[in-house]
């Protein structure tokens, strides 16, 4: 069969399956915006494209985010037709749902099968809006905003023919109506590689080096911001140094805007917030904790393999990979107890659960556990046991994606 991906970062979530069915012996393909891949990646065929034009500057501000999504969705039409001129014809497109891409693909080839994926579906209520209180939106009409940043999902809806998701709960966030579509299978976490490792050492900047006998503390996103709970963690950060006077603290992040915009002064979260708690930490104190910025994969790994206490908070939002993969590393894991977490951290058994909002409650569960190295290794082995079982890449995701695409290609 001839299968052809639509990612603008090919190969994001499809890194795993894409070359996994070309070694089944089909005809894999890619489109992409994406500069840096190689045109044949892992035997999949991969076709560049660019955008045709740039947003407008005097759109309505409602419809700014549709507006670029229109603009991928005509810039991958037009490819599309090229290659229908051509003579490509695919019998599956698969694409991710958030994009746009995919928009006008059965335009193209209106008898091609096509799937999606489905990331998140945006909620007035019980997620990531207004969670928050300090961040809290006060504009009544921004509701309306956020209404028609699900005109892509709803338009894309009656053309998909099957959908995939990583969690229950994204899945959950879409239209009932839609949802019997949606098939629950994770990306996979390839467990051999993300795998502790008790001899780890690693060196920081300051020519610190550290193993698993040094009480470390870990706290990676991708960017330091409130969806993430940055700022939660870092008026935690007072109280443990105090209490843990030989703790090292890693933090790994980017300063960039992630999933909301930065602050509106000008600076960004991670100044914004150190200087909060600036005061209230001494010097010797601030040189325990270290901003590691953004990393290369292997030091990310090596980071979660040398973790004492790993913090993973987050908004009722899309569930980080990192979290997984740190309870694959076999970390000690203090998670807020929001709904995607509970989905993979149960309370006292696989991490330990905390009010999102406390960071008192944080500092306490993080300071406990540090004193406790029994326990610490039962909760790890524990969450690497739990991903081991229900999100292991070989073992259980790629094969069931493999089977979700073969149900794909024989739908009627």
């Amino acid at each position: 069969m001839n299968i052809l991906f639509i990612h603008q970062n090919f190969p994001g979530q499809f890194r795993h399956l894409a070359p996994a069915l070309t070694k089944q012996g089909h005809e894999v393909w890619a489109l992409t915006m994406q500069e840096n891949i190689a045109n044949d990646w892992n035997d999949v065929k991969v076709i560049k494209y660019k955008a045709l034009r740039s947003s407008s500057k005097d759109i309505h501000p409602w419809l700014v985010d549709f507006e670029t999504k229109v603009i991928r969705g005509e810039s991958v039409y037009k490819t599309a037709l090229k290659l229908k001129q051509n003579g490509f014809s695919p019998d599956a497109v698969i694409s991710h749902i958030g994009w746009g891409e995919a928009l006008f693909v059965k335009k193209v080839w209106p008898t091609t099968k096509l799937a999606s994926y489905c990331e998140y579906y945006y909620q007035e209520e019980g997620a990531d809006y207004n969670f928050d209180p300090e961040f809290k939106v006060n504009d009544n009409s921004d509701v309306c905003r956020l209404h028609l940043k699900n005109l892509n999902n709803d338009f894309m809806m009656k053309d998909v023919d099957a959908a995939i998701s990583p969690t229950k709960w994204q899945a959950d966030t879409y239209p009932k109506f839609f949802r019997n579509k949606i098939r629950v299978i994770h990306d996979g976490i390839d467990t051999k590689i993300v795998a502790p490792d008790d001899n780890i050492k690693i060196k920081i900047s300051n020519g610190i080096t550290l193993t698993k006998n040094n009480e470390v503390i870990t706290f990676v996103t991708r960017n330091l911001e409130p969806t993430r709970g940055f700022h939660i963690f870092a008026r935690a950060l007072p109280e443990i140094l105090v209490q843990k006077p030989n703790v090292n603290i890693l933090i790994v992040g980017d300063t960039k805007p992630g999933y909301g915009p930065l602050p509106e002064d000008g600076s960004n979260w991670r100044d914004k917030f150190v200087a909060e708690i600036k005061q209230q930490i001494t010097d010797s104190g601030w040189a325990r904790v270290h901003f590691l910025g953004h990393v290369e994969y292997k030091d990310y790994l090596a980071i979660l393999q040398i973790s004492s206490v790993h913090v993973y908070l987050t908004y009722p939002f899309v569930l980080s990979w990192s979290l997984l993969e740190a309870m694959s590393v076999g970390c000690t894991i203090v998670a807020s107890n929001t709904k995607p977490v509970q989905e993979v951290i149960q309370h006292n058994e696989t991490g330990i659960l905390i009010d999102f909002f406390n960071h008192h409650e944080l500092a306490i569960q993080v300071c406990e556990l540090l004193d406790k190295l029994s326990e610490r290794k039962r909760l790890g082995a524990n969450a690497r046991a739990f991903v081991n079982q229900h999100f292991d890449l070989q073992s259980a995701c790629l094969p069931a994606q493999l089977e979700w695409v073969e149900k794909l290609l024989r739908i009627n």
